[in-house]
């Protein structure tokens, strides 16, 4: 609304008008960061992954994920997995079930990867069927490729499939499809 009627643009979030410099969205981040925002705590950690300084990526999502941000616990999981930090299974599968419990829907399917590994395909398949019922392509994929070789029935990959497009279908939008449009 603000593009097309040539106004002053703002947040979408919090209706402030959105920092016409650099400079300025990093103060305004840092201010988030020290109000103990987790979003912006993850985020943080987000830069310093980018930035290669991994030690400074996992602080901060070891601070966002203690308050609650589930994207975080799946960013620890991954750098524990990588070996970007010590590598240590046990905590790796703590955050990764953490992240999923919390809906993250590639963390559940990382469980479902873990459990499909170690044989036990009828967890697997619950793990890509909730993964999959949140929109999660790969899950779709593995359901799929599981399904051709037996291990997941016709009609439990029917459910998923459906459920599937039920969630991509949740997404779009008018609004949506209109921002598309312009990029």
């Amino acid at each position: 609304r603000e593009v097309e009627g040539n106004l002053q643009r703002k947040c979408p979030f919090c209706r402030h008008r959105v920092p016409a410099s650099q400079q300025e969205s990093n103060m305004d981040h840092m201010k988030r960061v020290e109000v103990n925002d987790p979003f912006a705590i993850g985020q943080m950690g987000i830069m310093r992954f980018y930035e290669g300084n991994y030690e400074g990526a996992f602080k901060y999502y070891t601070k966002a994920a203690e308050l609650g941000d589930v994207e975080s616990h799946y960013n620890i999981s991954c750098l524990y997995r990588g070996g970007k930090v010590e590598m240590d299974k046990k905590k790796e599968v703590y955050h990764s079930e953490q992240a999923a419990i919390g809906g993250h829907p590639l963390a559940r399917h990382d469980l479902g990867c873990r459990a499909a590994d170690s044989g036990n395909y009828e967890r697997a398949t619950r793990h890509f069927i909730i993964a999959a019922n949140h929109g999660c392509e790969k899950s779709i994929k593995m359901l799929k490729n599981n399904h051709a070789r037996g291990y997941v029935s016709k009609e439990d990959f029917a459910v998923a499939l459906r459920a599937h497009q039920a969630a991509l279908d949740a997404t779009k939008s008018p609004q949506r499809e209109a921002a598309e449009k312009r990029e």
